[in-house]
C-alpha cells in the first residue's frame, strides 16, 4: 500500500477550541481508533506523536485526513491522563482506567512491564513509539519522528529475565544496522542498560 498524496490542512487553519478535552477512541476488535482526522492528527502533531494514521506510514508535522490507530500502550496512558474516552460499541461501554488495563493485560504481550517503562520514559521527556520493525519494544525520540533520527531502541525485560551472549550479540548488531543505540530496561527497578558495538 503506497502513501495517498493530499494537499495538507495547515495548522493556522484549525482553531483548537474545536478539540474536546476529551477525544473520543472506540475499541475494536482489540484496536483503538480515533477516528475523527482533526482529532487524530491532534493527538499526534500537537501532543507528541500519539497514534498511526491509517494507511499513512510516514505521518508529515501536518493534519492527515485518516483516522489513527493508538497502540493498547497509548491508549491507557491517555485515559489515565484524561486525555481520551474509550468506547466500546460491541457492549455499549465506556471503560475506565482500571477496565481497560485489565483488557490490556489479556491482550498484550508483557503489557505490564511495557506500560511501566513507557510511562517512564514519557515522564523523562522522550516519545517512545511501537519497535516492531526494529525488533524491539520501542523506538525512542527525544524530539520526535520527522524531527531527528531516533537515539536508541529500548527492549523491555522483567528484572530474572535472562539474556544469553547470543542474544547480546544479536542486539549489538541490529542496533549497530540501524545506527541506534540498544537498551535493556528493567521495569523493576526502572534501569537502563544501553549497548554499544566497538572494535578492541
Amino acid at each position: 500500500m503506497t502513501d495517498e498524496k493530499e494537499s495538507p490542512i495547515s495548522l493556522e487553519d484549525i482553531d483548537e477550541k474545536l478539540i474536546p478535552a476529551k477525544i473520543p477512541a472506540k475499541y475494536i476488535n482489540n484496536r483503538v481508533i480515533v477516528f475523527n482526522p482533526l482529532y487524530a492528527s491532534y493527538l499526534y502533531v500537537k501532543q507528541k506523536f500519539f497514534g498511526s494514521p491509517l494507511g499513512i506510514s510516514k505521518p508529515r508535522l501536518e493534519y492527515f485526513s485518516k483516522p489513527s490507530e493508538l497502540s493498547l500502550i497509548e491508549a491507557l496512558y491517555l485515559l489515565k491522563n484524561d486525555k481520551i474516552t474509550i468506547y466500546d460499541p460491541k457492549i455499549d461501554k465506556f471503560y475506565s482506567y482500571d477496565e481497560f488495563y485489565e483488557i490490556s493485560k489479556k491482550n498484550h504481550y508483557k503489557f505490564e512491564e511495557k506500560y511501566v517503562i513507557y510511562q517512564d520514559l514519557r515522564k523523562k521527556g522522550y516519545i517512545p513509539r511501537p519497535g516492531l520493525k526494529f525488533g524491539a519494544d520501542f523506538v525512542v525520540y527525544k524530539k520526535g519522528p520527522g524531527l531527528e533520527h531516533s537515539p536508541f531502541i529500548a527492549h523491555v525485560l522483567p528484572h530474572d529475565a535472562k539474556i544469553t551472549a547470543i542474544d547480546m550479540v544479536r542486539a549489538g548488531r541490529l542496533a549497530t544496522s540501524v545506527r541506534k543505540k540498544f537498551v535493556i530496561a528493567n521495569p523493576l527497578t526502572l534501569s537502563y542498560y544501553f549497548f554499544e558495538w566497538f572494535k578492541p
